[in-house]
């Protein structure tokens, strides 16, 4: 485990070995209550062994947190290998095993968070255990993301375990920081327009200043997205 890092009673982790600057150390795979949440990336066979060796008990299900391949990619081969358990990607208020489903659109339209007894959050990708993540323009908006994050800060949970990362065992703090990064993204943003900027990669530079581009070139890609996604939030907001 990652230094100083103490994972919630109950869960494992499986971390797949495919690491980069978007999913930072690799995918984290999740076993609870005999379900598993986020089987992994595709045509990675030693990760789902691992998955497999890792469950103290029977698997009885799978469930997913949003529709890209490095979560879901290894979910049929998972369920087929565990005896043909169901694999689910439940939508909001939906029940699944311990789990109950919190939507969390933005980085993509179906995505939920899985939260186990309002005290453990699994968050895919809607919460990183280090950094940011990126908001996609078709990912369902940018303010239902806020208010996902919102729901989960109601929720006075002990422990994120996120889809990348180390679990944050310091919740409130995190989700008030993801809240406020949005909210300092969205006000250098207006700054510049209200500067007179209106090019794309000028908008980039001003409201994402605090950014090195040269760490990977899939960054300004991913900062590209979650650009679009706040300029469509202040053109619903009226003010753009």
């Amino acid at each position: 485990m990652d230094r100083g890092e103490r994972m919630p009673d109950g869960v494992i982790r499986v971390r797949a070995d495919n690491p980069s600057a978007l999913t930072l150390e690799g995918t984290n795979t999740y076993l609870v209550g005999g379900w598993v949440i986020d089987p992994g990336p595709p045509d990675d066979e030693r990760h789902v062994d691992a998955v497999l060796q890792a469950a103290p008990g029977r698997i009885e299900g799978i469930a997913i947190t949003h529709a890209h391949s490095d979560h879901d990619g290894a979910a049929a081969a998972l369920a087929e290998r565990a005896g043909g358990v169901p694999v689910v990607r439940p939508n909001d208020g939906d029940e699944v095993g311990p789990l109950r489903a919190l939507a969390t659109p933005g980085h993509s339209p179906d995505h939920v968070a899985l939260v186990l007894d309002d005290r453990v959050a699994f968050t895919g990708d809607a919460v990183a255990g280090r950094g940011s993540v990126f908001i996609a323009a078709d990912g369902g908006g940018l303010a239902p993301y806020l208010d996902g994050l919102r729901r989960l800060r109601d929720l006075n949970l002990e422990a994120l375990c996120p889809g990348h990362g180390p679990v944050v065992n310091d919740p409130r703090a995190k989700l008030d920081e993801y809240i406020e990064h949005r909210l300092d993204r969205e006000r250098k943003l207006l700054e510049a327009l209200d500067s007179g900027l209106s090019d794309r990669d000028d908008l980039l530079d001003a409201a994402w200043d605090d950014v090195d581009w040269s760490i990977s070139p899939y960054l300004r890609w991913a900062a590209g997205q979650t650009l679009d996604a706040h300029l469509e939030k202040l053109r619903a907001d009226g003010r753009l």
